[in-house]
């Protein structure tokens, strides 16, 4: 193995380990949102502002974190990204003593601003630390990191924060005051350590990157590919904003199969006990996809015809779940995790490639697509509320008339897999 075949390899491992630490956070947001409904006594609608808060980071600080990288670089980026997430643990710490809501979601946001400095960071740099054809690849790697980090981390903080809440939940209403302020800031003092841990870690891996062995990638981006020297503005790709758009509705379809299959399951009559593990099978079809990637691209497979063997499995899938009735469904919702994992990985190398001096833009870009988690998985929602609505009109039962309004509004992902269909067949192309 070559010096710079090695050095690539720590590399990789390295930004591997970053992925696992933001797969880790973003996905604690499970555990957040109940446990932050009975501490801070939220109604439905207000303490799933953990998840908002989360989301408009990468919308609010992604351009700025790209004018940040071009000053400082992505090494030393990615050091700043760590440092502020641990400053937003700490914030976590005087929420709880306080019980107060708006400083947790102050607490989130830091956070979520740290992720996006570090994977508007991260994600170029994986992308061009070796030949475009396999970015791909080293992104799929990037994923089994990040959804295997999800799944330990909603397990650890789901049973270290929603440890006994269904009992403090059933006491609260038979108890004083007094009681039931102490039962709920003991409830809440269970993040300090959890916390406190997470910010020491992150405080010394932000220490540990900047020594880290990382090849410098900077110079290599800046060289701008033949035809493409008189750019002069982003505006001038339509490419990216094709990715931009493919990776917006990609995040949406992403979070819908991942977030609504629980609900989806229980509308139908399938138990909580049950359908708690039901996320998990979408995971879990997506880590396999990811290391299939990573073996088949580029060797067997190009990034582009992963793409479009994603989409076409989308829109399959998708009409699948609309014909289909009960269990069966609800598994072709989880094997949406199958058309979605390679999605990511493609589309930013094809994406970025060309883009040269412009990257680092063009990466916060396609970070702010993040917010279609923020939008499409609502639309979703209210096409539920909407045909529950009209079918309990028309006289029937209110629990058919959710699980038939919960399956018909996944129509909602098949223009998403449309869109990303059009990028991978023909989107990525357009570079004049």
């Amino acid at each position: 193995m070559s010096t710079t075949q090695k050095n690539n390899t720590t590399a990789i491992a390295i930004i591997a380990g970053l992925f696992f630490i933001f797969g880790f956070i973003t996905w604690i947001n499970g555990a957040l949102i109940p446990f932050m409904k009975t501490i801070n006594e939220l109604t439905e609608s207000q303490s799933y502002l953990v998840a908002s808060a989360s989301y408009i980071s990468f919308v609010v600080m992604a351009l700025p974190a790209s004018y940040v990288l071009e000053k400082i670089g992505y090494r030393k980026g990615m050091s700043l990204g760590l440092f502020i997430m641990a400053l937003g643990a700490l914030v976590f710490i005087p929420a709880a003593n306080s019980r107060t809501y708006w400083l947790f979601l102050t607490g989130i946001f830091i956070q979520g601003t740290g992720m996006t400095v570090l994977q508007t960071a991260a994600n170029p740099y994986i992308t061009i630390l070796g030949p475009i054809e396999s970015g791909a690849k080293r992104i799929a790697i990037m994923g089994i990191a990040n959804k295997v980090a999800g799944a330990l981390g909603s397990l650890i903080f789901g049973a270290l924060l929603l440890q006994g809440i269904d009992e403090v939940k059933d006491k609260l209403g038979s108890v004083s005051v007094e009681e039931k302020n102490n039962l709920l800031q003991s409830m809440a003092d269970s993040v300090f350590m959890p916390y406190l841990i997470m910010a020491i870690v992150l405080g010394i891996l932000a220490l540990l990157i900047r020594k880290a062995p990382l090849p410098h990638v900077e110079a290599a981006a800046e060289v701008v590919s033949e035809g493409t020297t008189k750019k002069t503005s982003i505006f001038q790709f339509p490419h990216l904003w094709l990715g931009v758009l493919t990776l917006f509705v990609y995040v949406g379809a992403e979070v819908i199969a991942g977030d609504t299959i629980i609900a989806y399951g229980i509308s139908l009559g399938i138990s909580a006990s049950t359908a708690k593990f039901f996320t998990t099978f979408t995971l879990m079809a997506m880590v396999v996809t990811y290391a299939l990637g990573v073996v088949l691209i580029p060797k067997y497979l190009k990034q582009k015809t992963a793409l479009v063997y994603s989409a076409i499995l989308g829109i399959v899938f998708s009409i699948c779940i609309l014909m289909t009735s009960g269990f069966t469904s609800v598994l072709f919702v989880a094997a949406l995790g199958i058309a979605n994992a390679l999605v990511w990985p493609a589309v930013w190398p094809l994406t970025l490639d060309g883009l040269g001096k412009f990257t680092k833009t063009a990466s916060a870009l396609l970070i702010m697509a993040i917010a279609g988690g923020a939008i499409i998985p609502p639309l979703y929602g209210r096409l539920v509320d909407t045909g529950k609505e009209a079918l309990e009109a028309t006289g029937m039962e209110a629990s058919q008339a959710l699980s038939i309004a919960s399956n018909e509004s996944y129509w909602i992902l098949l223009p998403c897999y449309v869109i990303i269909l059009f990028f991978a067949v023909k989107g990525h192309k357009i570079k004049n």
